[in-house]
């Protein structure tokens, strides 16, 4: 052991002094080599340690912070389906109250024509002398105007010997009938009724027979 001892400091002491250096630096990295492997395996070990079990309380925390995220992700989406039903409501709140006051916009521009045939009705009256003639401006101007109503889901209830049917018709009296098949039947209508898309807004006032 001595002679390999000696051996190596004297072809030690024998190197020039870039060898030395070099043979140093190479002693250096081997010294170093099982310190870095000590680290490597506390490092194992602490991540070992890290990985350990939890424990029932760790458990229960970590439930707990999940629950807590559920809910303030639900409580952020009611808060928005809260705001868009508002918003919502706003909306449709306006749109009816424009409707309601707007809503007749259509048959009243239906009708405005009409108007127009009046007056020049009562204007060619001044100065007209054929009365068939106005009479029959006339009808054509109701004419016209009942088309314009059954154009806007407006009917006329019909009474003319109709069976009585107290949901369209309005007994105001009662006369004798004329013979037997009219009995129970309308005689006369004294003022029309109207139904407005299937819904009666005027029972028809009539005279029935007994």
């Amino acid at each position: 052991m001595k002679a390999k001892s000696f051996y190596k400091n004297n072809k030690h002491n024998n190197m020039n002094p870039k060898e030395k250096e070099n043979n140093q630096e190479e002693e250096l990295k081997t010294q170093a080599t099982p310190n870095e492997c000590d680290e490597e395996t506390v490092g194992q070990e602490a991540s070992q340690e890290n990985e350990a079990p939890l424990t029932e309380e760790e458990k229960l925390v970590q439930e707990l912070e999940k629950a807590n995220e559920q809910i303030e992700e639900q409580k952020d989406k009611y808060l928005r389906l809260s705001a868009e039903f508002d918003n919502y409501r706003k909306r449709t709140m306006k749109e009816k109250a424009e409707l309601i006051l707007n809503g007749g916009e259509k048959s009243i521009s239906s009708i405005l024509p009409i108007v127009d045939d009046f007056e020049r009705a009562l204007k060619n009256m001044e100065t007209a002398t054929d009365v068939a003639a106005v009479k029959e401006g006339v009808e054509l101007i109701y004419n016209k105007f009942m088309s314009v109503l059954g154009q806007n889901g407006v009917k006329v209830v019909e009474t003319k010997e109709q069976p009585l049917d107290t949901d369209y018709h309005e007994a105001i009296a009662v006369i004798p009938a004329p013979n037997e098949e009219l009995k129970g039947k309308i005689l006369d209508c004294v003022q029309t009724g109207y139904i407005l898309n299937d819904k009666v807004i005027r029972h028809a006032k009539v005279v029935v027979g007994e």
